[in-house]
């Protein structure tokens, strides 16, 4: 195979020739991209101006729609420009910088669901500390793991990225991917792979361990309680719950389509699975906890109502 290390492009591959049919595709997305920018602009303004949602739960859920909105910027601005062009070449450093940009946000997003887990914990099994133990301190603290954590692994990651010697310039994705771009080395290097799935690793599975544990204990402590204490629990977890759903089968089918043979699969299929996670948890979230929660719902419906 000829060596393309010196490529100054990569080709995203799967892209499939849809003819007029861009143009709707393309105004769809447009729309997509908007509604996910409003909504979740509208969650962080809310929470930011109102005193009474500055506790620690609802300023993780700002978080997390922040990071929808950096995630999504990482995103759909390439992809709408792709979904119009007939040629798919992307360039060395706006890909790296993609790859940096998406998978920060997946796993800031894993991270934030993860202290939002232990904050959730504390309230419902520790609920006479929770104002000692969740302090400003300690909700900086957590804040900032949840976002500097994943911040150091994607550098290191696209680093020793940038480094390979590549034989091939395809793609096979909608976007730029590390994963994609290691099967294209030229060389491999058991050590880096076994340290690479050790970091992401401990980045990705130690909060849902933590998640799952969290759980566990608050599940332990409504089974001994009344159905009132019961109902208020699932009332404040539940929209916390449906967003660790979204994101374990959303990032599960990115990892499945990333060890697939895309030969064998639809190209419709492969891109709807390839956009799933930059997507689908940016949407829905800022209705789940806009919808569920009664505080955040009360204010915005005021707040648009204002307007």
């Amino acid at each position: 195979m000829e060596n393309s290390s010196h490529s100054f492009y990569f080709n995203l591959s799967i892209f499939v020739n849809i003819g007029y049919y861009s143009y709707p595709a393309f105004v769809l997305c447009l729309l997509l991209y908007g509604f996910i920018i409003c909504a979740n602009f509208v969650i962080v303004v809310v929470i930011s101006c109102e005193r009474a949602l500055h506790e620690p739960m609802y300023v993780f859920i700002a978080l997390l729609s922040i990071n929808a909105l950096y995630g999504s910027a990482g995103f759909f601005p390439r992809f709408l420009m792709d979904i119009l062009s007939d040629t798919h070449l992307i360039s060395r450093p706006a890909c790296f910088t993609q790859i940096y940009v998406i998978y920060t946000y997946a796993f800031c997003e894993v991270t934030i669901l993860g202290v939002m887990s232990y904050d959730r914990y504390v309230a419902v099994c520790q609920p006479l500390h929770y104002h000692s133990k969740m302090t400003s301190a300690k909700l900086q603290m957590l804040a900032a793991f949840a976002l500097i954590c994943p911040a150091i692994y994607n550098s290191i990651s696209v680093y020793v990225s940038i480094t390979l010697p590549l034989c091939g310039n395809n793609i096979q994705k909608v976007h730029c991917a590390g994963w994609n771009i290691a099967k294209l080395a030229c060389v491999t290097s058991a050590i880096t792979q076994i340290a690479a799935t050790i970091a992401a690793i401990i980045v990705s599975f130690l909060p849902i361990c933590c998640i799952l544990y969290t759980y566990f204990r608050i599940v332990l402590v409504c089974w001994k309680s009344s159905s009132d204490f019961r109902g208020k629990v699932l009332q404040s977890c539940l929209p916390h719950i449906i967003s660790v759903l979204i994101y374990c089968i959303t990032s599960f089918s990115d990892t499945i389509l990333n060890i697939y043979d895309l030969k064998d699969l639809n190209p419709f299929v492969a891109i709807l699975l390839s956009i799933e996670f930059v997507v689908i948890p940016p949407v829905l979230n800022p209705l789940v906890y806009g919808l569920k929660l009664p505080e955040i719902r009360t204010h915005v419906v005021r707040m648009v109502s204002w307007k």
